[in-house]
């Protein structure tokens, strides 16, 4: 089962994108459209594409063959400053050389929009600041970030690529190794955004229940292709699961809420 996107232009897609490590084929003629205002989940196996996939759409990786398009426009034609103003990334792991606060995190991701002497003003101060607030780490500012956890550092992330005020925000596992509690802010967090602000999120996850929870859509990565895309209702199945994990899986309703629930 595969869907595209209705009439009119896609906020982010690849379009018969190729690409390879060295002689290894990874994708091959790999199409996926997303819509202004969706909320994506990506979902699949180690090694099945994912994480590439993201880096390619993002510009940080260059497909062999096929196109990139944000809003219409090829993703090659927008230079760096344009792309980071459209788009948010949240990588898996974020390493930083030195011990910033987190204000000076997120004020990172001003950068795309500061003049020629690279000087933050008081407009961008109060983007980080709502960014801040947004997450709920606007009580952290002054901290230094290797203080914080895990989970309260991730959301610091995700203000910085908040405060670049993008349309699109891609996030590539933003729940791993955290615990259930930071899950599931998390998660909540990029809901409301995606509800409230009509913010254009694509996440990937190893976390199925999690993204089936909150992803109104899923996408199914197999090998560096599509296995199944369209409506969470629609795709998140026993037999398309089993299929994606290589793995024999089942899916139940939890009696309190009604949503579907894979199990081993």
């Amino acid at each position: 089962m595969t869907t595209t996107a209705a009439a009119g232009v896609a906020a982010i897609e690849a379009r018969s994108v190729s690409f390879s490590y060295g002689d290894r084929p990874l994708f091959e003629d790999l199409s996926l459209s997303i819509r202004p205002g969706e909320m994506v989940g990506l979902i699949g196996a180690n090694g099945s594409g994912k994480t590439t996939l993201l880096r390619i759409l993002s510009g940080v990786l260059p497909p062999r063959s096929g196109v990139v398009r944000v809003g219409g426009r090829s993703l090659g034609d927008l230079d760096a400053r344009e792309r980071a103003r459209r788009i948010g990334v949240v990588p898996q792991e974020s390493r930083l050389t030195f011990d910033f606060t987190a204000l000076e995190i997120v004020l990172m991701g001003r950068s795309a929009h500061l003049g020629l002497l690279g000087v933050e003003g008081a407009a961008d101060l109060a983007a980080a600041r709502r960014a801040m607030e947004r997450t709920g780490t606007l009580g952290s500012a002054d901290r230094l970030t290797g203080r914080l956890s895990g989970g309260e550092r991730q959301l610091v992330f995700v203000a910085r690529a908040l405060a670049q005020e993008p349309a699109i925000l891609l996030l590539d596992e933003p729940t791993a190794f955290l615990d259930i509690r930071h899950r599931l802010a998390i998660y909540a967090l990029l809901r409301d955004l995606n509800a409230s602000e009509g913010l254009t999120v694509l996440t990937t996850s190893h976390d199925i229940n999690l993204a089936a929870r909150f992803c109104p859509r899923l996408a199914l990565m197999k090998e560096g292709r599509l296995l199944a895309d369209g409506p969470t209702a629609e795709v998140f199945k026993a037999d398309l699961l089993s299929d994606l994990y290589e793995t024999r899986l089942r899916v139940i309703r939890d009696p309190e809420t009604g949503e579907a629930i894979a199990l081993p």
